[in-house]
């Protein structure tokens, strides 16, 4: 076998092994963590690999570099959060520049598209996606760049990313898919036609809700370099200890995002059959409407939903205040199982004639599902449903 097919390794054995055992000091198993802010130089003029720790840092790096790896990516930055993770791609528009987003996009995405073209710095189009014609249409005014979210959050709408990307470079625009909600173990954006993948590592890639960071991979080397060349320049880089944090959480990856979505689909068939419930939004239902086109280009569904209830605002009252086993607060994507509210926690500064058109309503409850026992977390739901 070939030094190339050997390190040709399947991507759980990244996830689960990437560094091990690389440590040359000591010989450790686990790789260690590197807290130094500088480094010293072999002599006059003569810099080791590292100088100092904005420009680069082993921990961060080897996560880097394995997040890059698992996305089939060049290489990829590590932001103190996703969303310098997005601010750092729009940061290296043109004044000016155009931005294709989603309709129904993360409501801090859509916060900080809105910041920014209001200083000017981009114009700003929103589309559903999913609407070929519109999107067809909006590309006429030549974006720099299309953002995607798919599956969309909260709605967990589906759209195919190898399609809208061919359509976006006919353009001329690039094209960057917030994977957060799948992580590469059930979708590979890049090799869809991506030019960049966004994570919130926060979210799956960490998994144990102790850590606020973010990533940015591109397809292409030279565009790596230019990312981690404006990071180092910005200062917008993830902290040694964040990025070890989420290493160690890497390990797991594939088999919680297996475990937490075995939940998640008895979940959502127990909430589809429940009278309280007037709709369920997870594509691993054959009846989701892009149930098929997610069935083709992710390897899985995922932990994500969220659901609506017949009573809107009161029956999501009388839910939280009986729900078991689920807890009420933002973010995704660990270890526990979570609810939130959008139309009062993560969509809240959308406005409501945005949420409106983008269908998410006042009864719209969203549930990031983890690594409970099945049985509580069906027995949870009931308690909440019965209240409702």
């Amino acid at each position: 076998m070939s030094e190339r097919a050997a390190n040709q390794v399947q991507p759980e054995t990244v996830a689960a092994a990437h560094g091990v055992a690389s440590d040359t000091a000591f010989g450790a198993v686990a790789p260690p963590l590197y807290l130094s802010s500088t480094y010293e130089f072999a002599g006059f003029d003569t810099p080791r690999a590292y100088d100092y720790g904005r420009v680069g840092n082993p921990t961060r790096d080897l996560l880097g570099d394995a997040i890059a790896r698992l996305e089939g990516g060049a290489g990829a930055v590590l932001t103190p959060s996703g969303m310098a993770a997005i601010d750092l791609l729009l940061n290296r528009l043109p004044v000016g520049s155009a931005v294709l987003a989603p309709h129904d996009c993360y409501g801090g995405t859509l916060r900080l598209l809105k910041e920014r073209a209001g200083l000017g710095q981009l114009t700003l189009q929103l589309v559903d996606q999913s609407d070929n014609p519109a999107f067809r249409a909006a590309l006429e005014d030549r974006p720099a760049l299309v953002l995607i979210e798919s599956p969309s959050n909260p709605l967990m709408r589906v759209v195919d990313i190898a399609a809208l990307s061919a359509l976006a470079k006919e353009a001329g625009a690039r094209v960057a898919v917030d994977n957060t909600f799948l992580s590469p173990a059930l979708q590979k954006p890049l090799l869809l036609g991506a030019d960049y993948v966004l994570h919130s590592t926060t979210k799956f890639l960490n998994g144990h809700s102790d850590v606020i960071a973010g990533a940015v991979i591109a397809a292409e080397a030279e565009e790596a370099r230019n990312l981690k060349r404006w990071a180092n320049a910005t200062g917008a880089i993830a902290a040694p200890f964040d990025s070890w944090l989420t290493l160690r959480g890497l390990r797991t990856l594939f088999a919680r995002m297996a475990a937490q979505e075995r939940n998640a689909m008895a979940v959502a068939q127990r909430l589809r059959s429940h009278s309280a419930v007037a709709r369920v939004h997870y594509p691993g239902l054959a009846d989701h409407p892009d149930h098929a086109l997610a069935a083709r280009q992710q390897k899985g569904f995922g932990a994500m939903m969220s659901f609506e209830l017949d009573g809107g605002v009161p029956a999501v009252r009388r839910f939280v205040g009986h729900v078991r086993h689920f807890t009420l607060a933002e973010s995704l994507g660990g270890v526990e199982s979570l609810v939130a509210h959008p139309a009062t926690m993560t969509h809240v500064d959308m406005g409501a004639e945005a949420r409106a058109k983008a269908g998410i309503g006042d009864g719209l409850l969203r549930l990031s599902v983890g690594l409970e026992h099945i049985d509580d977390l069906l027995a949870g739901l009931e308690a909440g449903l019965a209240a409702c």
